[in-house]
């Protein structure tokens, strides 16, 4: 049926700016995705994808998007993030690291109870619940077709890779919808606020913003450009050295490291040179390769392979929803300090647990940007999910596939 339509990376690029765009616009007039915290690439991208679905069901095209600029920009805003890591932070989020550590292991674990119930349930075998689990959830869609084959081996189960890819899709659209309300109902039900509200943003400008305030021009932007691309080169070389050793990380990992160790060398070799960290410029700059980011990310969901799965996924993502919701306000809100930041981490977790750790800063950043600033927050998500999730992850679903 029908026949596939290669659109190449620059125009997916600039069809990424459109989305975002429009999805600024739209949020513009409509005043609940505003008060629900719904980021602009989230809001433009699912109306991209839903118009990239109806062209697969009405007329059989299936639109494949070159994704080579989309994940340079992923590198790009982890960048940012590394160089907006403070070394007084990172010792500050110690106890909030551990503590995220922990909560990230037990929803791993009970994301693959729901999926293991929720299999049998519906006729699959049990091993096949780190599909509907965290092997898609949690670990997305690479982990989901990282793991497929194996779950396919295990069980014979037909279609796995179909199946991961399917959950992680619906879990990435969920994911992108609930954080923002979660922290709508725990900041404003409990009138939080931030505990330096005039501190700098980590990722994008707050909504009201002073240009006399928060200067920005073409040297600030070119400085902060500069220090990206020393924190990616440095980071490939990282990136490198981690792969020769055995281990395999994503390449934005070894640049969000690099990008706090040329952060605080920089501040102590260099205290009086002009700022790069916790700018308006690299905030800004975060900002749009995040956005551009969701927005491609969403815009090429292939949302058809969610339909295929019917009663099963409908009920079984419900449960896994409902459980993330739970579970965040529950538990991880309070755990976490039952202040604003944490506040904070549990839309970002929300947006995390179901999807992916994009979706969890453009969670997070909606929200910083309407309430107020929490830089910790933005430097213990990443962390967590950069070096814990994939380990603990990994781990937790061979044991269940080879049960």
């Amino acid at each position: 049926m029908g026949y596939v339509v290669e659109i190449p990376d620059f125009l997916t690029a600039t069809l990424g700016f459109a989305v975002y765009l429009l999805g600024a616009e739209i949020n513009v007039r409509v005043a609940t995705l505003r008060n629900f915290n719904i980021p602009e690439p989230v809001t433009g991208g699912l109306l991209a994808s839903l118009v990239v679905l109806l062209l697969y069901l009405i007329f059989g095209v299936e639109l494949s998007f070159g994704l080579t600029a989309r994940d340079f920009l992923l590198v790009l805003f982890f960048a940012g993030i590394g160089l907006n890591a403070r070394l007084a932070d990172l010792i500050a989020g110690g106890k909030p690291l551990l503590l995220l550590l922990i909560l990230t292991l037990a929803t791993i674990l009970l994301q693959n109870v729901i999926g293991a119930f929720g299999a049998s349930l519906f006729g699959y075998p049990a091993q096949a619940g780190v599909l509907f689990g965290s092997a898609s959830l949690i670990g997305g869609h690479g982990t989901a077709i990282a793991w497929a084959p194996e779950v396919a081996l295990a069980t014979g189960l037909a279609g796995a890779t179909e199946l991961g890819v399917a959950v992680a899709t619906l879990g990435l659209v969920l994911a992108a919808l609930v954080g923002g309300p979660i922290a709508r109902f725990l900041v404003e039900g409990r009138k939080l606020s931030p505990d330096r509200p005039d501190e700098e943003h980590s990722v994008g400008l707050p909504e009201a913003t002073n240009s006399d305030t928060n200067k920005i021009d073409h040297l600030t932007i070119m400085r902060v450009l500069l220090y990206l691309n020393l924190a990616i080169i440095t980071g490939y070389m990282l990136g490198e050295v981690i792969s020769a050793a055995g281990l395999k990380l994503p390449l934005f990992v070894p640049c969000l490291i690099m990008g706090i160790v040329i952060a605080n060398l920089r501040a102590a070799l260099a205290p009086n040179a002009p700022p790069v960290a916790r700018t308006p410029s690299l905030a800004l700059i975060s900002e749009f390769a995040l956005g551009a980011f969701l927005a491609m990310s969403l815009m090429s969901l292939q949302l058809w392979t969610i339909a295929e799965l019917g009663l099963a996924i409908v009920v079984i993502m419900t449960a896994q929803t409902l459980f993330a919701v739970a579970f965040v306000l529950w538990v991880l809100f309070p755990v976490m300090g039952g202040n604003y930041r944490a506040a904070v981490l549990a839309a970002g977790f929300g947006g995390f647990a179901l999807g992916a750790t994009p979706t969890a800063i453009a969670n997070m950043t909606a929200v910083t940007k309407r309430y107020g600033p929490s830089p910790i927050a933005f430097i213990v998500l990443p962390l967590v999910s950069a070096f814990f999730v994939d380990i603990a992850n990994a781990i937790v679903i061979q044991t269940i596939v080879n049960f």
